[in-house]
């Protein structure tokens, strides 16, 4: 018995507010920590508790994390439903299927096989890169199910490998990555050629940060690549090159990559070389984006279709922090100083700490400040190896405008 004043602790069962009961119900796949109200609950990591209503009533079963700001992860809205290898093997089967019906034959190799939640395995990424599959483990509440998913995986990809990076994210926040690691199979070669619709790039299955290609753009990829054909390119925050190869593969007249990594433009080369393209006509600037920007609208130089996919996050030693929240309405309007008339700018953010409706007014309030007209003119999302429950807004994170510049 807990003493008087102490919180009392229940097992296997958490009881929730009406307004989170309602809106797990309606889709929402995420209890979070603060929703207990500092109640403890003294169940291990992975242990399977059932999430009920101030009237006692089921909602949902979840999978319990006693560290992260995710508390319960929903793994069924059934009140018999399990999370099992049986449960697990299904529903990696099922993500198969769901991708043969809705992505097209076009001989890619390389897309997400497992999105978390989408797939009604929470916690959990699965990117395949040619017969290499990445597992990327939000949570240690899946540790307990880890083998019975790698079964599964075997089972329904047969992968020559899978590889496995951790990203747990405590309270403080996200920890620091590294290397992903062989979990099952063959060692992963360092470069391994992928094929995304007809576009080549090579990857590092273990790079801490990522393997050097972004799966969920593939769609804004296709769309700047359906633009490119004669154009002159500005790939800014370029990173390994994707932008500027499907540019460079579709025929722009001159393509200019800018990062401030110059060990990224060497993978950006690679990229350029995997898909026999010449380097003449692409030119490469290490540097900080801002004063690329302020120096080529100085020299009055001008770009018909500029990409800004700027990264959440980043450091440097004249600006110091930067941050996208912060800094991309600075970033549209000097994109806009380098625009030519009837210009086309694709901006692009990855994170949940801006909304589209704040990118849209970064755009509005950059042009009004630049005395340029901006038309958003189209807008791309997440591809469908990507799905998001009905009910769960927050996974809709990829914004891309299409802006129409004059």
């Amino acid at each position: 018995m807990p003493m008087r004043g102490e919180p009392r602790v229940r097992r296997g069962t958490v009881r929730v507010p009406a307004d989170v009961a309602t809106r797990i119900r309606c889709g929402h796949p995420y209890l979070f920590r603060d929703a207990l109200g500092g109640r403890p609950l003294r169940e291990d990591a992975g242990a399977l508790v059932e999430i009920v209503d101030p009237a006692g009533e089921f909602v949902a079963k979840g999978i319990y994390d006693p560290t992260g700001v995710i508390a319960v992860r929903v793994v069924s809205r059934n009140p018999a439903g399990a999370f099992d290898a049986e449960t697990i093997d299904r529903r990696v089967q099922a993500a198969r299927r769901l991708r043969e019906q809705v992505l097209p034959a076009d001989g890619s190799d390389t897309y997400r096989v497992v999105h978390s939640e989408g797939d009604a395995l929470p916690g959990v990424t699965v990117d395949r890169y040619a017969d290499h599959l990445v597992v990327h483990l939000y949570s240690p509440a899946v540790e307990p199910v880890r083998d019975a998913l790698y079964d599964a995986l075997e089972k329904t990809w047969k992968p020559r490998a899978i590889y496995e990076q951790r990203r747990f994210r405590p309270q403080t926040g996200e920890g620091q990555r590294e290397p992903a690691t062989l979990a099952r199979g063959e060692v992963a070669p360092v470069e391994l050629e992928v094929n995304e619709g007809g576009v080549k790039f090579v990857v590092d299955v273990t790079a801490p940060l990522g393997s050097g290609l972004f799966l969920d753009l593939r769609e804004g990829r296709q769309a700047v690549a359906a633009l490119s054909a004669g154009k002159r390119v500005l790939n800014l925050f370029s990173y390994t090159g994707a932008f500027s190869v499907y540019a460079a593969k579709s025929g722009a007249r001159e393509v200019v990559s800018v990062d401030v990594a110059a060990k990224a433009h060497a993978r950006a080369r690679r990229n350029l070389q995997a898909n026999g393209l010449e380097e003449s006509k692409h030119e490469f600037i290490a540097g900080d984006t801002f004063k690329v920007l302020a120096k080529m609208a100085e020299r009055q130089r001008q770009f018909d279709l500029i990409v800004l996919d700027p990264p959440s996050f980043g450091q440097s030693k004249e600006r110091g922090v930067f941050s996208v929240q912060k800094d991309y309405r600075e970033l549209v309007e000097g994109c806009l100083a380098v625009a030519a008339p009837g210009a086309l700018l694709a901006a692009v953010s990855n994170t949940l700490k801006i909304s589209a409706e704040e990118i849209d007014r970064a755009i509005g309030d950059a042009a009004a400040r630049a005395r340029r007209q901006v038309r958003v003119v189209g807008r791309r999302g997440l591809p469908p190896d990507f799905p998001v429950p009905a009910g769960f807004l927050e996974g809709h994170y990829l914004k891309f405008f299409l802006c129409a510049i004059s």
